[in-house]
């Protein structure tokens, strides 16, 4: 048990788990990724979720709370470098998000050790991008440093998961 700063008399539990998601966990995902943001309509972007689960080259994990989904993260392996091999082997995340009732409980610091479990059996390095105002102090207080260039408002940040 640990205690969530500024709540002296709440104590909040951390157990997360954390699962690759699969087609049935679709109407519990939907809703996060509205609200992470996309045009697509709902039929559109199922028929995509349902082609990248398939696709081994992507990992769409998913944190639950007692059997509730409450967050996922998105990543992409890019695959063999050309003149290196899988010695710089990269990939991307693409999405971590967290439904809005369970930010600052601990589920996104359990999916960014999801994904990177899952960057260490793939690639070297895991790369993304984040909003300066809105996720990167995230990415920051986890003990990440992005660089501002070549987006200030949108610092890149890269992780060696061999380390």
């Amino acid at each position: 048990m640990w205690q969530l700063p500024g709540c002296a008399a709440s104590l909040l539990r951390v157990s997360y788990t954390t699962r690759k998601l699969e087609v049935d966990d679709w109407p519990e995902f939907w809703p996060m990724l509205k609200d992470m943001g996309t045009d697509d309509d709902e039929s559109t972007a199922r028929k995509r979720y349902e082609l990248l689960l398939q696709e081994p080259t992507w990992a769409i994990l998913g944190a639950e709370d007692d059997g509730r989904l409450v967050g996922y993260a998105a990543i992409q392996d890019y695959g063999t470098h050309l003149r290196l091999g899988d010695l710089h082997r990269m990939s991307r995340l693409h999405d971590l998000y967290v439904t809005p009732d369970h930010r600052r409980r601990g589920v996104g610091s359990v999916l960014m050790q999801a994904v990177k479990g899952w960057a260490a059996e793939h690639v070297r390095y895991v790369l993304w991008q984040a909003g300066r105002q809105t996720s990167a102090p995230f990415y920051e207080h986890l003990g990440y440093r992005g660089d501002a260039f070549p987006q200030p408002d949108y610092p890149t940040f890269c992780i060696d998961v061999t380390e």
